[in-house]
């Protein structure tokens, strides 16, 4: 099964457009695509983000129906070799800082 592509515009700033401090609060996000299997969203979301299956299952879903959702919430610094990692298996994920 393949995400769905959404036709849905969103303006995000990169987390090298965000002066923030690399312990700040931030989140991980991952966007819907229309080439990444189920199971291997599924699988990066388990080894690279240490969730369990039930909730990669979960979080695959909310992506697929909402078009995006926050996978993790972390530090700047922890989120940035976990997104750099989503990334290089073919995931969209961004971080964005929170206020």
């Amino acid at each position: 099964m393949l995400f769905a592509h959404t036709d849905t515009e969103e303006e995000v700033l990169l987390e090298e457009d965000i002066d923030v401090d690399a312990g700040d609060p931030a989140d991980l996000i991952v966007y819907n695509d229309d080439h990444n299997t189920f199971d291997w969203v599924m699988k990066a979301f388990v080894e690279i983000l240490g969730h369990s299956s039930t909730q990669s299952e979960q979080l695959a879903l909310l992506i697929h129906f909402k078009g995006k959702a926050t996978v993790k919430s972390a530090a700047m610094s922890e989120l940035r070799p976990k997104r750099e990692a989503l990334v290089n298996r073919g995931l969209s994920a961004v971080i964005e800082g929170r206020d």
